[in-house]
């Protein structure tokens, strides 16, 4: 059985079904094909305010907005136990005119909310099984699916995340590298209130970062993102609830009281990709099958989104009728480069300079925090661009959030 569409999306994650609802807002008829990833493994998603413009402009965030919680405040703690150590620094969303960064789901929620709301918008097929390969045709792509069904469309996209088949079919050339850090993930009750604020303890071994979540059954809960070396990562994952939650007390220094797990961990080892190119014949490249690197400042599926919203801008404005307009992917490339760029660098350099034991470089990132703390300008840029980057977000990003109530 063969189906045709104008795009075709490889991917069933939260990037994959984001870009299949706002490609068919926008007029496409659409097939997302994939296997919907919603095991609870402690991962969570923190939609800082440009992605939550994303999905109030494609009327999104009434379904959304009850799984999440706000995020009002961040707060960066060096633990590293260097020489030039400072104060804790916390920011605050209302200093720049915000009720809130953003707001933090959790990552296998997201999916099931997407994945209901894709099955019910009018231009989606939602696919959900195993796709084996790829094959170009003369005006479209065919996607091969394991129980013998062809999807073919004008486009491909590839959401498929890091072991993305779409970017080895497109051939673009790709850097990779990789950290000696392993990131594990949970879900925490906590004995106090996290009021909102997000705290991050930057270590000798990587940022171990608590992130507020929504109460359950009157329990104030957070996620846990703890990059620490596979050793330890094997050794924590190995322990029973009771002595891990003993050492994140330890780690976080009792900030939230007393702790318990909630569900599953997951382990995912660290590494880093970049493309020289997000576009292929016919293709195009998204979130993690494009570029992924440390879950640092929680800019992961926020460059992500700004990469669909982007393309979905792209292919309203130049495509003309031919959704793999081969002007119009390479006008969704050359806009996106430069953001994709600059958040690599920053989150590599910020990685790299917890690993290293220099005084040089323990200064530098020292004094940065320091003229963050004390220069107020310098602080709300930092901020602003961290949430919303000014001056280059795409259409369907550019409205301001509306005050709460």
């Amino acid at each position: 059985m063969t189906q045709h569409t104008d795009i075709l999306v490889a991917g069933a994650g939260a990037a994959g079904l984001t870009s299949a609802i706002a490609l068919a807002q926008a007029g496409f008829s659409v097939t997302v094909a994939g296997q919907l990833d919603t095991r609870r493994t402690g991962r969570t998603v923190a939609l800082f305010e440009a992605s939550l413009r994303l999905y109030r402009a494609l009327g999104l965030w009434p379904d959304l907005e009850p799984i999440a919680q706000p995020l009002r405040r961040i707060r960066l703690v060096d633990d590293t136990g260097n020489l030039f150590r400072l104060p804790p620094v916390e920011l605050e969303a209302a200093e720049i005119g915000l009720p809130a960064f953003g707001a933090n789901i959790e990552n296998a929620a997201l999916v099931e909310a997407l994945a209901q709301i894709a099955r019910t918008t009018p231009r989606i097929s939602l696919v959900e099984g195993q796709i084996t390969g790829y094959e170009h045709l003369p005006l479209c792509v065919a996607a091969l699916m394991a129980d013998g069904t062809r999807l073919e469309g004008s486009l491909l996209v590839g959401a498929d995340g890091r072991n993305s088949l779409v970017r080895q079919f497109s051939g673009v050339v790709t850097r990779q590298w990789s950290y000696p850090q392993v990131a594990v993930t949970a879900i925490l009750h906590d004995e106090k209130p996290h009021r909102a604020t997000s705290t991050e303890f930057h270590t000798r071994a990587g940022p171990c970062t608590l992130v507020p979540m929504g109460k359950r059954d009157g329990k104030h809960r957070s996620s846990l993102v703890w990059l620490m070396s596979p050793e330890d990562a094997e050794r924590r994952m190995a322990l029973d609830d009771v002595a891990l939650a003993a050492e994140i007390e330890q780690q976080v220094h009792g900030i939230h009281g007393r702790i318990g797990m909630e569900g599953p961990r997951g382990a995912f080892p660290m590494a880093g990709l970049t493309c020289e190119k997000l576009i292929g014949e016919r293709t195009a490249l998204v979130a993690d099958a494009g570029h992924y690197y440390p879950p640092i400042g929680a800019q992961g599926l926020n460059l992500g989104l700004r990469d669909v919203a982007q393309l979905v801008q792209s292919l309203e404005d130049h495509s003309h009728g031919d959704a793999g307009d081969a002007h119009a992917l390479s006008h969704y490339d050359k806009r996106r480069k430069g953001d994709v760029f600059t958040r690599s660098l920053a989150v590599d350099l910020m990685n790299r300079s917890l690993l290293l034991h220099h005084l040089p470089v323990d200064f530098m990132r020292s004094a940065g925090l320091a003229a963050m703390a004390c220069i107020g300008p310098l602080r709300r840029a930092l901020m602003e661009e961290g949430v919303a980057p000014a001056g280059r977000l795409p259409r369907l990003m550019r409205e301001p959030l509306p005050a709460e109530a």
